[in-house]
């Protein structure tokens, strides 16, 4: 579970003006912590096919604005997949 203070710190770094909690780079940084915490639960329980549903419905969330980020700006879409250290 994604804790308060590391979601601010994200919102900090990935923010693009004062006040930015809704940018799709902010949204795509959260997505993948959040993402990345599901992936270490999934491995320790296997047949948690609940968690796994919603790690599926994540990625396909995170793809939806990479894709969104990828026509509207190609540099911002850049950006975010070297700082957030993802491959596509």
């Amino acid at each position: 579970m994604i804790t308060k203070e590391s979601k601010q710190q994200l919102i900090e770094q990935h923010k693009r003006h004062e006040g930015d909690t809704g940018s799709p780079e902010v949204q795509i940084a959260i997505l993948t912590t959040r993402i990345k915490e599901l992936t270490d639960h999934l491995r320790t329980h296997k047949n948690d096919h609940h968690s796994r549903r919603g790690l599926y419905k994540m990625i396909g969330q995170r793809r939806g604005l990479l894709n969104y980020l990828a026509k509207k700006d190609v540099e911002r879409y850049r950006a975010v997949l070297h700082s957030l250290g993802l491959r596509r």
